[in-house]
């Protein structure tokens, strides 16, 4: 039997919701600890200079392994 890391991240997909997010943490047998966001940018030509423009975020969710009773 193999021994689960006590933290591990989890990165919510492209294709599925926060919701789908947290269920698969579950599955998985982990509790959301702590969330976090970050802005993904794209460089855009404006006026002719590349300039930042925020174009997402990335939600990453840190787990802890659940207690098993």
């Amino acid at each position: 039997m193999t021994k689960q890391v006590s933290k591990k991240r989890f990165e919510v997909l492209p294709e599925e919701t926060i919701s789908d997010c947290l269920a698969r943490m579950e599955a998985e047998g982990y509790v959301p600890s702590r969330r976090t966001e970050e802005p993904v940018f794209r460089e855009v030509m404006k006026d002719g200079k590349s300039v930042p423009e925020v174009w997402g975020r990335k939600i990453v969710f840190e787990g802890k392994l659940q207690i098993q009773k």
